[in-house]
């Protein structure tokens, strides 16, 4: 348990936070949003910091290679479906992204699970650290949409109409390279397919 490990635990344990101020809807002003919102960046920098600190100091570990991108995918999946439960990504819209992107993370994690079974694991290429940079800027920029929503600034609808369209375009952006990104791994790590 060295510390880009300790860190990827971190960005899981800051989950459960995340969502309580996001629905915490008994916060006067929207302030619970922006408080996940923080919570988020929060942990999407360890990402940054704990890959950052893995390399530079030699400590890639297959525990950590195994560890990080769950950890990744629970923290985005987390705020996609907050953002779609509470209707900021419009239906059906906002379950068709869901469906897709949930669905590459269930394919992928499964071909590692096949991979770790003749002792191989799957480290995420440029694709998927592409996939999930785009998912990590797309989900923040909605976040803002959210609570724009939320507090009703009607005299600045541009803002809202500003946040909208960031939101549908990174969003539409980060759910393509989804799409590329798994196919690619499909593609890439085939063999793990074919049973001795």
């Amino acid at each position: 348990m060295n510390l880009p490990n300790k860190l990827t635990c971190m960005r899981m344990l800051l989950i459960p936070f995340m969502i309580f101020f996001y629905l915490a809807n008994f916060i006067p002003y929207g302030i619970g949003k922006i408080v996940a919102l923080v919570i988020f960046i929060v942990a999407a920098l360890t990402d940054l910091l704990d890959g950052k600190i893995a390399r530079s100091r030699n400590l890639v570990t297959n525990f950590g290679k195994f560890l990080d991108p769950i950890a990744d995918k629970m923290l985005t999946t987390s705020l996609l479906l907050l953002l779609v439960v509470d209707g900021t990504i419009k239906n059906p819209y906002g379950v068709i992204i869901a469906i897709i992107i949930i669905s590459r993370e269930f394919i992928v994690s499964a071909l590692r699970l096949i991979a770790a079974t003749s002792g191989q694991v799957l480290a995420a290429d440029i694709w998927g650290k592409a996939k999930t940079m785009t998912q990590m800027i797309a989900l923040p920029i909605c976040t803002v949409y959210s609570y724009i929503l939320t507090c009703g600034f009607n005299i600045f609808c541009w803002v809202e109409q500003t946040f909208m369209w960031a939101s549908y375009i990174s969003l539409g952006l980060a759910t393509i390279l989804t799409i590329i990104s798994g196919v690619n791994y499909l593609v890439k790590n085939r063999h793990c397919l074919k049973e001795n």
